[in-house]
Parts: structure tokens; sequence; C-alpha cells
């Protein structure tokens, strides 16, 4: 049977966000041996703090949520969340550029992320599913693919929509067995977080860890 709380990313990324949230998050995040938290780059040093002798690692956002950033921005961004304690990254690519057919310059986005963590963090690259065509997500995932990434994940959580098990088997079967494809934006109780599982996902992005490992059903957007 598959543990779901070691696949589970364990969500805090609203702008809201308070230093009490953080402990609770990494709190939670120990106590049910979730796989990381996953907190916006202002957040990664204490995280790492209050992790420090755990197994959970600390994992941040990159370009977020708009994936508009320069890809200079995002590479100095990787660097310095890893020097603040980051081990898993998860950056936005420039949607725009997709849509334009600028395959180059999502490649060139994405390596430079992958480049700035080699070695020192695992690479996650958000595509935003709920933006895309299915011709787009297929590129997008091909994409990241070629340039490195760990993961290919289906959403911020911030857009239109979130993860759909549809997605996650178009992801799946676009980059094979090789990476690993995390669903996020949307999974909120075990069945969600089983289905996505069932389609192909490795990893759940989810502010709803607890109750997803708890049986419940979490009313959050993420």
């Amino acid at each position: 049977m598959v543990n779901i709380a070691n696949m589970i990313d364990h969500t805090a990324l609203k702008a809201d966000t308070t230093a009490a949230t953080i402990k609770q998050l990494c709190e939670e995040a120990k106590e049910y041996q979730f796989a990381s938290v996953c907190v916006n780059p202002t957040w990664v040093k204490k995280a790492a703090e209050l992790l420090q002798g755990s197994d959970v690692k600390v994992c941040t956002v990159i370009g977020f949520p708009l994936g508009a950033s320069t890809t200079e921005t995002k590479a100095f961004e990787t660097k310095d969340a890893i020097e603040k304690g980051a081990t898993e990254v998860d950056m936005v690519i420039n949607i725009g550029a997709l849509k334009d057919k600028n395959d180059d310059l999502v490649e060139r986005d994405i390596k430079a992320v992958v480049d700035a963590a080699r070695g020192k963090a695992l690479t996650k690259v958000i595509i935003e599913t709920s933006l895309l065509s299915e011709e787009e997500k297929i590129r997008a995932c091909q994409l990241a693919v070629k340039a490195g990434a760990d993961f290919v994940k289906t959403s911020t959580g911030f857009s239109t929509g979130g993860a759909t098990t549809e997605d996650i088997s178009l992801m799946r079967k676009t980059v094979g067995e090789g990476i690993g494809v995390k669903a996020s934006g949307g999974v909120r109780d075990t069945a969600g977080a089983e289905a996505m599982i069932k389609a192909g996902a490795t990893r759940i992005g989810a502010s709803s860890g607890v109750s997803i490992v708890k049986g419940e059903t979490s009313n959050s957007d993420y």
C-alpha cells in the first residue's frame, strides 16, 4: 500500500502566511512525515531551521505564481533559496513564451533553474495546465525533460484551475517513467490524492495534507 504522507508537499503559499502558520506547517510535516513543506522564498530559512534534524525537505517556489520573471531572476532566486536551505525548487515556466511557440526561451528558462540547482536541490517545473491546450501541455513537458528537470507539476494553485487526473495521465505518458509528476491545486481528500497517484502522480502538493492523511475533506482551494 502506498504511503500517501511520504508523497505530500505540505504547502503554505498564500500572501498572508505568518510565522505562526509556518511553525504549524513544519510541526505537522514532522508529525505526519510529509515529503516536504512548500513555502514562499521568504520563509525558506525559517522552515529549514524548524525542520533541522528531520527527514522533511524544504521546498520553495521560483518565478511564482506567474512565471513571468526573467530567466536571470529565476536563476538568482534559485541560488538564493538554496543558500537559505531549500532542497527542492518548484519553478513556473514562461507561459506566454510557450504559447508564442518560443520553445528555446522556455527551455532556456527551465535549464537556468536546473543548472542553478544541480547537485543541491530537486527541480520541479510548473506548467500551469489550466492555461494550456493539450498540445501545449505535451510540449511543456517535453521541454522540461529536455532541460533536465526532475519533475513536472500541474499547477500553482493560483490560476484558473488545479490538477486533474486527465492532465496527470497525459503528463505521465509524455515524460515516461524517468521523472516525477506532481499534482497540485485542488487535492483536498484521500480519494482525490489516491486518484492522482493512480493516474501517475508521484508527489501531491496540497495545503490539505493533514486532512488527506486523516481521511477528512478540506475546504482549502490549494
